[in-house]
């Protein structure tokens, strides 16, 4: 196989890949605050409209293949619809874009591959052809969920690091005589502008108490759609400081504390494991390179007058 039909497949893995990704950009959800200003500008709501009927046509097309391979029963509930919470995409047709995707790479890939063989013709052996085959329908069934693992861990890190903020908005707030729920909805609104990720979920969670959901009920829920370990020991603190009447913001203020600790201790071991991840490349990358500059006279003059004179040339 040459680098040209090489490059040319790799370009369509490639292209195909981005597709994929370009559908699961669909079922991420667009905040709310940029939806309300669409929403109140001149022709905002013909955009959204427009956005809205792409997505619908994606959905159409994607449709059948999503129920094919969505499962009929214990979806709502399966460990794979709270990794859909945690990524944030709470659209009603995300299972349908999500299984279609894994479906449709699962037979385009190796087709498409399959197709490009016989057209550039390109000597293969059977063995060789069924390898290629089910190794491109793997990678086209298991994409998808490397996808949603990458959004699951970007979604979580950006609301961990933005969460001691919060905390801190919200203790300034409670201290200046805000209750509790006024407070949240406080931070929503001004965390829009750092993290409209935090922000959305502490908006949700003012949604629900508006809506005559219990504190704790509104609270216990927004660590259920997270999955982020801080946040559900957040709602815990508030959860027992409601329950037993002590200061919340005494304790939001030793609360924020522990997560600065905490967040400058993951930077630490981040940073710390740095050379460990240079070792390879330095390996296999920069250190051949440094030795060619280095050792390449020197070879070369060994080649050149050492080996005649030793050979009698």
């Amino acid at each position: 196989m040459g680098l040209v039909q090489i490059s040319i497949l790799v370009l369509v893995f490639l292209s195909v890949s981005l597709l994929a990704a370009a559908v699961f950009g669909l079922l991420s959800p667009t905040a709310f605050g940029q939806r309300l200003g669409q929403l109140a500008e001149p022709g905002g709501r013909a955009r959204v409209a427009d956005e809205d009927g792409w997505r619908k046509r994606v959905v159409k097309v994607l449709g059948p293949m999503g129920r094919l391979a969505t499962p009929k029963e214990g979806w709502e509930h399966s460990p794979l619809r709270q990794r859909f919470m945690h990524a944030g995409w709470r659209d009603e047709n995300a299972p349908a874009l999500f299984f279609g995707t894994k479906a449709l790479l699962t037979f385009a890939l190796p087709n498409l591959a399959f197709l490009f063989i016989a057209i550039t013709g390109i000597p293969i052996q059977e063995r060789g052809l069924l390898i290629t085959i089910l190794g491109l329908a793997a990678v086209g069934y298991y994409l998808p969920n490397l996808i949603l693992a990458r959004r699951v861990f970007t979604r979580k890190r950006e609301i961990f690091e933005n969460l001691p903020d919060a905390v801190d908005l919200m203790m300034v707030c409670m201290e200046a005589g805000l209750g509790l729920d006024a407070a949240i909805a406080r931070v929503a609104q001004e965390m829009r502008l750092k993290s409209t990720e935090l922000a959305d979920e502490l908006y949700l969670v003012g949604l629900e108490l508006r809506a005559g959901a219990s504190r704790e009920r509104a609270l216990r829920n927004l660590a259920l759609r997270t999955g982020v370990e801080e946040i559900d020991e957040l709602v815990t603190m508030l959860v027992q400081c409601d329950r037993f009447g002590t200061s919340i913001a005494e304790s939001l203020r030793v609360h924020s504390e522990t997560l600065r600790l905490k967040r400058s201790q993951r930077a630490e071991e981040a940073a710390a494991k740095i050379p460990v991840k240079l070792l390879f490349p330095l390996i296999f990358f920069i250190f051949p390179a440094l030795l060619l500059v280095l050792m390449g006279p020197a070879i070369i003059s060994i080649y050149r007058v050492l080996l005649p004179a030793m050979t009698g040339g």
